[in-house]
């Protein structure tokens, strides 16, 4: 096995390992703000890490070109869209979770 195979395992374990992450933050966290919180970070992250990885294990060529592309879309559009949901539940009155909130 080479380094570079080694390096891009374990890139794509770290990937998945923020996939888990997000998922239970989306299980686990109280309300809609909160869950978006985790989800955007951690899977705009995660999809990083892995399509990284893929670029690590396939070398420089067309391919990975391509892989850099998708990686720089969702880089931009995930967060933005993450934030634009966000804003809009908040105007149309979705409160945020408060400790206090019964």
């Amino acid at each position: 096995m080479l380094i570079r195979d080694i390096i891009a395992v374990a890139m794509i374990l770290v990937g998945c390992f923020f996939f888990l992450t997000s998922v239970i933050g989306l299980l686990r966290f109280p309300d809609m703000f909160t869950r978006m919180h985790a989800t955007g970070k951690c899977d705009t992250l995660a999809v990083l890490m892995i399509m990284t990885g893929l670029i690590v294990h396939h070398g420089i060529n067309l391919d990975s070109f391509k892989i850099l592309l998708i990686v720089v879309f969702i880089y931009i559009a995930n967060p933005t869209a993450t934030h634009v949901l966000a804003r809009a539940a908040f105007r149309l009155g979705v409160q945020p979770w408060t400790k206090d909130k019964k």
